[in-house]
């Protein structure tokens, strides 16, 4: 494989973290703005962020406010919110959003809009769980016309964007989800289906349905990520560390819901569980350098869980250092 044909280096961050963290929410978060900065300089592709809301740890509850802050400190870098919880939030105040973020960046941004799978989060937001998909459609309907110039009927009156983004809607929004109905939701709109596993059957639906609607269509698998520390030292480091990536694991497994399919969840209970299921790896940078020439893609996650900055430093400098060359 051509390592830089079909490289993919992702740089992402959630912002949970464990209570055993030595590190400040104030450090953290700056600590993210600096790693993106950094992530610019050294051949990341893209810089993932997530939202969730009313979270114990902290999880990142607005992901374009930080996407904004990111932009600012990169030149380069794509900066990605996957995913953006569209039933969750007006969908006039989105495309406002998403167009300050499109054109302050010059076109770095986008987001793939997902459903969300956590009632809790519809009740703070006053939105009605049983009727998410219509929600869903409603909202992003209006959001997609929005971000493509047409006027929207918002409470009453007719609104336009303006400004509007530089970029297509085909380039600011993807559609996540894995089910038939995420994939025909996509098809629909002409828009990226990104499904968060990799289903040859969703796949053909959604191509079914673009051909039936004569609509554009392209389709990004996730490939397996797995969350990437680097370090030379595996055994010393999960010592260190592994406290973190399982509180990580264990967070994100207690959302489980009988219709999410992901690969980043987990049924990991202890750490040496983790460390055979193989969604969460430290790797030596021999071993990174592999992993991105057999798959192309590498998913580095330096404060996930909590992880305390020094050791999420310590990986990306290994990253630069002893990976970086060679890819280059």
């Amino acid at each position: 494989m051509d390592i830089n044909a079909q490289r993919n280096i992702v740089l992402r961050f959630d912002m949970r973290c464990a209570p055993q963290c030595p590190d400040s929410q104030t450090s953290r978060y700056q600590a993210a703005i600096a790693m993106a900065s950094w992530a610019d300089q050294n051949s990341v592709d893209v810089i993932g962020l997530s939202e969730h809301h009313a979270t114990e740890d902290g999880f990142l509850s607005a992901p374009l406010q930080l996407a904004g802050m990111m932009a600012a400190v990169t030149q380069r870098i794509r900066i990605s919110v996957s995913a953006l919880l569209v039933p969750l939030h007006d969908p006039l105040r989105l495309a406002e959003d998403i167009t300050v973020l499109d054109l302050a960046s010059g076109g770095r941004f986008s987001a793939t809009c997902g459903l969300g799978y956590r009632e809790q989060e519809y009740q703070i937001a006053g939105v009605d769980w049983k009727t998410r998909g219509k929600v869903f459609d409603s909202k992003l309907d209006s959001l997609c016309k929005l971000l493509a110039g047409n006027t929207v009927l918002n409470k009453g009156t007719e609104i336009t964007l303006a400004p509007g983004p530089n970029s297509s809607l085909q380039s600011l929004l993807m559609i996540g989800g894995n089910s038939s109905a995420a994939a025909r939701r996509a098809a629909r709109l002409g828009l990226i289906f990104s499904p968060a596993i990799d289903d040859p059957e969703l796949e053909q639906i959604y191509r079914k349905e673009c051909e039936r609607l004569s609509n554009w269509g392209m389709t990004i698998f996730p490939r397996k990520p797995a969350t990437t520390f680097i370090s030379e030292d595996a055994t010393a480091t999960w010592d260190l560390i592994g406290p973190y990536l399982l509180h990580d694991a264990i967070a994100y497994g207690a959302w489980r819901h009988t219709s999410r399919r992901a690969y980043a969840e987990s049924f990991a209970t202890d750490i040496e569980q983790l460390k055979a299921e193989g969604k969460y790896r430290i790797l030596s940078p021999q071993q990174a350098i592999h992993a991105i020439e057999s798959t192309g893609s590498l998913h580095l996650a330096p404060l996930c869980g909590g992880v305390p900055i020094e050791f999420g430093w310590q990986s990306l400098r290994l990253f630069e250092n002893k990976v970086l060359p060679a890819l280059k």
